[in-house]
């Protein structure tokens, strides 16, 4: 089912090999890649497949080492998914919005056009039934984010079950916030689905958006092809010593969220009681969605007190909305203090 999603020239391509992952075994004298032979610490390239981060993802994760992709961030394995899947002028992806914009541009970028099924207002669930109807022979692939971005809610597992189920092409299950949810992550599913991919990112709760390190986790035939188109070294030889650095600090990662979950209610508490804000939507994630009366007015006030908060009041079924990130306790007590004398 897969190698028919896949076009014709990616079938048919014949991927570029490089030195390294030509060369099987042990070696002492390296004069195969024309590399500097002075040692400054990287003047070797990478794995190419990045084998040792990928174990210690592995022990994490509960998933074996081929069944996971690293990219340039999630944004590498969204660009990749369309090369794949989508032949350019022909085949569409699907989106639910409001969602995360990257799979538009992704798909703008490569030619690819992008039917938007708009989440049920309020609840910000999919319409199954609505999806499934739009969905074609030329539909390849069908992106997810959950918890999603910016409402920040996670879709129900019955939902994306019944999606992954229904749809004809590739499920991408975006969970770049899913450390913040206590919903179970999607890749559990990865045995019953043959058609379903799982995003995830060391961007969010992992605190090293700077190292710019994302995960797809698929069935090995998925990942083969990512692995086939990629580039030869995608990921650098600094990224993947500070993502074994970032994996050997597990509790310090798990005590972080813990304080990041406690903020958010806190930060939910404090904006619930301000004159201004209409609605605060529930939140899986580490940022929350919150309605208020002058969207504009407030976030250019914040602004001129040096502080940054995200403007959605133009995105689909966010009218009126701000996108506010949890941050430390004593970023949220400055964020507080500036709205409360905001008139």
């Amino acid at each position: 089912m897969i190698q028919n999603l896949v076009r014709p020239n990616i079938r048919r391509l014949t991927p570029y090999s490089s030195a390294r992952s030509e060369f099987k075994g042990k070696a002492e004298v390296f004069l195969d890649a024309n590399e500097s032979p002075y040692e400054t610490g990287y003047n070797r390239y990478p794995d190419p497949l990045q084998w040792k981060l990928k174990q210690a993802i592995s022990t994490l994760k509960g998933i074996a080492p081929e069944h996971i992709f690293l990219g340039n961030g999630s944004d590498e394995a969204i660009d990749l998914l369309l090369r794949i899947f989508c032949e350019p002028g022909a085949d569409h992806i699907i989106t639910l919005p409001p969602t995360y914009g990257m799979y538009r541009v992704s798909a703008d970028i490569s030619n690819v056009s992008v039917k938007e099924i708009p989440l049920r207002p309020g609840s910000f669930q999919p319409d199954v039934e609505a999806v499934l109807a739009e969905a074609d022979a030329h539909s390849k692939l069908l992106f997810i984010c959950s918890p999603n971005n910016p409402t920040g809610n996670s879709i129900r597992p019955g939902l994306i079950r019944e999606l992954t189920k229904g749809f004809p092409g590739i499920v991408v299950v975006d969970e770049a916030y899913i450390d913040f949810s206590a919903q179970e992550s999607a890749i559990h599913l990865l045995p019953e689905y043959p058609n379903l991919v799982v995003l995830q990112t060391f961007s969010k709760a992992w605190g090293m958006a700077g190292i710019r390190l994302g995960m797809a986790f698929a069935s090995e035939e998925i990942i083969g092809y990512f692995n086939k188109v990629k580039p030869p070294y995608n990921i650098n030889q600094l990224t993947q010593e500070a993502a074994l650095k970032a994996l050997d600090k597990q509790e310090a990662q798990e005590a972080q969220v813990k304080q990041l979950l406690g903020q958010r209610t806190l930060l939910q508490q404090y904006l619930g009681g301000l004159p201004f804000a209409e609605r605060i939507y529930p939140s899986d994630a580490n940022f929350l969605l919150v309605k208020v009366e002058d969207p504009t007015g407030i976030y250019n006030y914040l602004v001129d007190r040096g502080i940054i908060v995200r403007d959605r009041s133009r995105v689909t079924l966010c009218e009126g909305c701000l996108r506010i990130t949890v941050g430390t306790p004593e970023e949220n007590e400055r964020l507080f203090r500036a709205l409360v004398e905001f008139e």
